[in-house]
């Protein structure tokens, strides 16, 4: 009785776990399975969402629940410490079970044993004992990366589901986020970008340069800092919306702000990769270059807010690439970039 509804950013969607279920359901017994699909949204409220979800499994005819440690778990606070203690969600549900009139299971740490060739409950197994197990973040790093899950995790049909759901490096969509002060380069090297990932084939790309987006996108936006955020933001979406149908994203805004830039990558990551080019471009040089003369507007207070001169340029703490052209060509810098991509695995 899965829940089909909304999830968290980053989970396993619904079509993929329903046809992983399916799989699961041919290990069964002719007419030994019914697959019935909850339509309810995710809250993650811990405890007291367990229990709501207790109540609604009953009224639809269920006679147990089963009930994992961090069951609907909202995860961790800004100081790293857990909401909810592990054993609070099965606690608070068993205490109501004579009231809710359904069986609550308690689903314990499993973890697989290979002298058994099983799983079994952490629990029982025997002291010094060799286990295996994955955790949460590792089988999701492992989906993200497009890597094989290990053959004792699951079954061989459904790794199949989750491998197609979520392909190798070099099939899945990637956003190449390049970032730096006006004049840094950025354009330029997005572009030779572009005419090489067009040369490659195999994947749709899309470049999303700052002066395109501001014309076709965003044109009734100022430069102010809220303004500016909602630019990048704008960006940020259709770059994630590429990248969720396994395309390439290559954009090439100023986006001065750190926070900006990092609710971007999250919300990227949740469908492939994300690829910060910080164009580390002095801002000497780049005024040198100024071909545009917006520099010289700005010294001279024709324009206000000018990122570099009167308005900061928070630069990028830990950039996947790092790329000065003060004394680079437009071509060797991309060839940094697909240098990077090529190790990483997004590209062969």
């Amino acid at each position: 009785h899965p829940v089909v509804g909304r999830v968290r950013p980053g989970d396993i969607d619904t079509y993929t776990r329903i046809r992983c279920y399916t799989a699961i359901s041919e290990k069964y017994p002719p007419n030994m399975m019914l697959l019935s699909l909850l339509p309810l949204a995710m809250r993650m409220a811990g405890p007291r969402e367990a229990l709501f979800h207790a109540i609604i499994r009953k009224n639809y005819g269920c006679t147990h629940f089963i009930i994992g440690r961090n069951h609907a778990s909202p995860g961790s606070g800004s100081d790293g410490q857990p909401f909810y203690d592990d054993n609070a969600v099965k606690e608070l549900v068993k205490s109501f079970g004579d009231e809710l009139g359904i069986s609550v299971i308690a689903f314990d740490e499993m973890v697989y044993v290979p002298e058994e060739d099983a799983h079994i409950p952490l629990s029982e197994v025997p002291k010094g004992m060799a286990v295996r197990s994955l955790s949460d973040d590792e089988f999701h790093k492992k989906l993200r990366e497009g890597k094989r899950l290990p053959e004792w995790f699951t079954f061989p049909k459904v790794a199949q589901v989750l491998q197609k759901a979520y392909p190798p490096r070099h099939k899945q969509g990637v956003t190449i986020f390049c970032t730096g002060l006006s004049g840094a380069g950025k354009s330029t090297i997005a572009q030779i970008l572009y005419s090489r990932f067009l040369e490659m084939g195999g994947r749709p790309v899309t470049l999303l340069d700052g002066d395109i987006v501001r014309l076709n996108l965003s044109n009734e936006l100022g430069f102010s800092k809220e303004h500016r955020d909602i630019n990048v933001r704008r960006i940020g979406f259709v770059a994630s919306e590429i990248t969720k149908n396994r395309g390439i994203a290559i954009c090439a805004p100023i986006a001065p702000y750190s926070e900006t830039r990092r609710q971007i990558r999250r919300l990227i990551e949740n469908y492939g990769g994300f690829v910060e080019v910080y164009v580390a471009t002095p801002l000497e040089v780049c005024e040198g270059r100024d071909r545009k003369g917006l520099y010289a507007k700005a010294r001279a207070g024709l324009l206000k807010g000018f990122t570099g001169v009167d308005d900061p340029y928070q630069a990028p703490e830990s950039p996947e690439v790092f790329i000065d052209t003060t004394d680079m060509t437009p071509d060797e810098a991309a060839q940094e970039v697909l240098l990077y991509l090529e190790r990483a695995g997004y590209i062969k």
